[in-house]
């Protein structure tokens, strides 16, 4: 019903925000990461949005771009999450994050966002599977089991996922695991 908003930000009070629309102030719940990216009150903004209509409450969700939109929507078909538990997902970890942790079916990534058990964990590697799509994210990326040794070796490492995605990125297609290693390494020391 209300797709998108687009008004002045009133207040910010994590995780929602008053945005005022000529003069119709619209509270909307959004998730960490888009709570970050707000510009200071009184400016613009713009929030894509998803209405949730229930028996005791109509709430508005909003969203910084369309891929987090749709994350949040593949996210509360699933039998047992509800908009709270998807705006703990994605406040948790960014859509490129749970694109990969689908892609690699590691549930431990999941378990790390407050409200996520093991049990809904596997429940959501499992419904989300094929789900986010390929150009979402880094999923793309581990095109291959040798990449995905080499990506997880990384992430043991330390090494964030944006880096280690961006060490991948860099890597010859057909490169060995342990060479792999050495060259990402490499590069990620730079």
């Amino acid at each position: 019903m209300i797709g998108k908003l687009t008004g002045t930000l009133s207040d910010k009070n994590p995780p929602q925000v008053l945005v005022d629309c000529n003069g119709v102030g619209y509270e909307v719940h959004v998730p960490m990461s888009t709570f970050y990216n707000l510009p200071e009150l009184g400016a613009r903004v713009t929030l894509l949005t998803h209405f949730v209509v229930r028996e005791d409450a109509q709430i508005l969700y909003g969203f910084e771009n369309a891929r987090e939109r749709e994350a949040f929507r593949q996210l509360i078909k699933i039998s047992g999450v509800g908009p709270r538990t998807a705006l703990s997902v994605l406040s948790g970890m960014s859509v490129a994050e749970l694109a990969l942790a689908v892609t690699l079916q590691e549930a431990g990534r999941l378990i790390k966002v407050p409200g996520i058990g093991k049990k809904t964990a596997e429940r959501l590697l499992l419904e989300l599977k094929g789900k986010l799509g390929p150009d979402i994210g880094v999923a793309a990326n581990v095109a291959n089991d040798a990449q995905s040794d080499i990506l997880q070796a990384l992430l043991a490492l330390g090494y964030s996922d944006k880096e280690a995605a961006a060490a991948l990125k860099a890597l010859p297609k057909e490169v060995g695991v342990s060479e792999g290693i050495k060259l990402a390494l490499r590069a990620l020391a730079k």
